[in-house]
């Protein structure tokens, strides 16, 4: 090993002893309530796969299709030769679906927010950011080079504070927030917040990536959900969770979309979609609108799920979404936590920092439609049993 890359093994070896190295495990069947992992059958409480929709006939089909028909990679990007009629047709899609009057898609959700943000504020202006946003969110807005003013998490009164006492230093202003956050599950109080930035001629944006298939009519997001339909200026989302694919959006007023088009870099600088991820979309966004039925199967689950961890003694947080954190405090217990369950046949990771503070590291379940009863049964006798047996509950 070079001297000149010690500090990265030095590095390494403290992660090991602090318990936050991440040891990332491999999987060798489809998405699905069940998953092959590192060669062991394991009930999956891991993935973002809201709706089962990763692995869902229609979509595989769909996507094998337009490779038949397309190829596969559109080799250019956007603003050159990438723009095929299919990323179109998805565009108006998803803005039909969503309610807005235009959309963009971007390769991924962490694209649309590095590549919306300097967008839409640079130099002189300002971002009122809250304190747990997602980190494509912080990274976007560390690019625009404007100045991030952080408010407390979800504090409608301390995001008013500080719009009222710093607004006027600067020329535009943009108030970001997730609408479900990732890690902790609850919903932000974006009714409240919509009338708050409005007496301050800011732009408001929110990232949907995890309330899109999951809150709202039919899955339709946060947007849809707090009826501010025509009110919230921008909502960033993502097609790899409840769409089951992969890429990102953009929607809203057409005019951002428009500026997107000619200033958005991921969309300038990066290769489009791939045509087997936008069919299988299109398939995603058909499944979605012909019924409500995934979407209720999931808060069933939902709601089954977290009533029996409560019953049984665990922390589960704020959480009002299907997002279910078990909070375990420090990092090696929620490591061992996660090892003993993947010995009783439960995926479910650790999560730590810097995914989330110190001390509040967590095993995070993400609940499915994909998930029957009995699997849900199955996975609280699991952590039933690790959780005795390691005084987490009595």
């Amino acid at each position: 090993m070079s001297a000149k890359l010690q500090w990265i093994q030095d590095e390494l070896q403290n992660l090991e002893e602090s318990g936050l190295y991440n040891r990332i495990r491999t999987l060798s069947s489809p998405q699905g309530a069940w998953l092959e992992v590192d060669g062991q059958r394991v009930l999956n409480f891991c993935s973002n796969n809201y709706l089962g929709l990763a692995n869902h006939p229609r979509l595989v089909e769909a996507a094998r299709q337009a490779v038949a028909e397309y190829g596969v990679g559109p080799a250019a990007v956007r603003t050159i030769a990438g723009t095929m009629d299919l990323h179109l047709e998805l565009e108006k899609r998803l803005a039909a679906f969503k309610g807005v009057e235009a959309a963009v898609t971007f390769q991924s959700g962490f694209n649309a927010n590095v590549g919306c943000i300097p967008a839409l504020v640079g130099r002189g202006d300002v971002i009122f950011s809250d304190e747990l946003n997602h980190a494509s969110i912080i990274d976007g807005a560390r690019l625009s080079r404007a100045q991030i003013v952080r408010f407390e998490h979800c504090d409608v009164e301390d995001l008013k504070r500080n719009l009222s006492e710093k607004r006027g230093e600067f020329n535009r202003a943009l108030v970001i927030t997730d609408g479900v956050f990732s890690m902790d599950g609850d919903v932000a109080p974006l009714d409240e917040i919509y009338e708050v930035t409005k007496d301050y001629d800011a732009v408001l944006m929110v990232d949907d990536a995890h309330g899109e298939g999951v809150l709202g009519t039919g899955g339709r997001g946060i947007v849809d959900h707090y009826g501010l339909h025509g009110k919230v200026d921008v909502e960033i989302g993502t097609l790899s969770k409840a769409f089951g694919v992969v890429g990102g959006i953009v929607s809203g007023d057409p005019l951002i979309v428009e500026w997107l088009n000619q200033r958005g870099r991921p969309f300038l600088f990066s290769s489009a979609m791939t045509v087997p991820d936008v069919a299988a979309c299109l398939a995603a966004v058909d499944i979605l609108e012909e019924s409500t039925e995934l979407v209720d199967k999931l808060w069933q689950n939902t709601h089954y799920f977290k009533e029996q961890m409560r019953i049984l003694g665990f922390d589960t947080g704020l959480s009002t979404t299907p997002i279910t954190p078990v909070m375990l405090g420090e990092a090696p217990l929620a490591q061992q936590f996660s090892r003993e369950l993947f010995e009783a046949g439960v995926f479910a990771m650790s999560i730590g920092f810097p995914t989330v503070p110190r001390g509040k590291a967590r095993i995070r379940v993400m609940i499915s439609a994909a998930h029957e009863r009995e699997d849900l049964d199955q996975g609280l006798m699991a952590f039933t049993s690790v959780g005795k047996k390691l005084g987490v509950i009595s």
